[in-house]
């Protein structure tokens, strides 16, 4: 016979925020439960950075999507790309050029380009001080390391160590792929086991990066290069990217883990 415990009919009988906090509590107590990872809060102020970048970076493409709207809606032809580079300085400077027919238009344009204007330069300062905290002592050495990994750059290597935190809460690389959303999409009823595409629990900041990252590795890593083109002969470009980009990911985590260079076409 289960002993009563005070409070647990109440429980049954109601779902209130308090009452799920002391069932949480009470199961955290009993050892049922495991709690979450909590970075320390320099880790955190670390991540704030990169995060920071690119929500600016998300605002500037949002901002030339504008500016490139406004042009065509007006019937303004855009050059190609080949001819000047869009968004280079004589790109810019050839927007700046522009006159609407009313003085309106031509500060509702002007406003957009000082967007533009102002978060280059926002982003050109957290570049800055991205790379600063790349050379510290914390991070220095294994930037280093991820650098000799193919396809991983400064930038990649700090969001990778400030996402991830401590490499050794993933026991497995099947944990650390579950965790990033590198893994397909299962289920299972009875004697029933139906396995999708890829799933969509993820963390979609990392997969996204793990997979470009994954298309300029495959051209500089000799090994990728032959596991991509096998894949390539029975699945398509982009899913055979996907598993790339888990065979990348298992060379990112051997280089945390063992605290070593990555050599090509020895580590499978």
């Amino acid at each position: 016979m289960t002993p009563f415990v005070k409070g647990r009919h109440k429980e049954g009988r109601t779902k209130r925020d308090p009452i799920d906090c002391r069932k949480l509590a009470r199961s955290l107590r009993n050892g049922e439960i495991e709690g979450i990872y909590v970075p320390c809060r320099p880790k955190l102020e670390d991540r704030s950075l990169i995060r920071t970048r690119q929500s600016m970076v998300r605002k500037q493409t949002r901002c030339k999507n504008q500016i490139k709207g406004m042009l065509l809606f007006y019937g303004v032809g855009i050059p190609e790309k080949g001819e000047m580079g869009h968004w280079s300085r004589r790109f810019i400077q050839w927007i700046e050029r522009i006159r609407m027919e009313r003085a309106s238009g031509d500060i509702a344009l002007k406003v957009h380009l000082e967007e533009l204007s102002h978060l280059r330069q926002l982003i050109a300062s957290l570049n800055r001080a991205i790379l600063r905290l790349a050379r510290t002592e914390e991070y220095g050495p294994l930037v280093r390391l991820l650098k000799t990994v193919p396809g991983i750059s400064t930038l990649t290597a700090m969001i990778l160590l400030t996402e991830l935190g401590e490499i050794t809460r993933f026991p497995s690389l099947d944990e650390l792929s579950c965790y990033v959303g590198l893994i397909p999409d299962t289920q299972e009823s009875g004697e029933k086991e139906y396995v999708g595409s890829i799933t969509q629990r993820r963390h979609s900041q990392l997969r996204w990066l793990l997979i470009e990252a994954s298309w300029v590795a495959i051209r500089k890593d000799p090994a990728l290069l032959m596991a991509f083109e096998e894949y390539c002969k029975r699945m398509r470009k982009t899913k055979a990217i996907v598993k790339i980009a888990r065979k990348l990911l298992n060379r990112i985590r051997y280089v945390l883990k063992n605290q070593a260079e990555y050599v090509p076409c020895v580590i499978q």
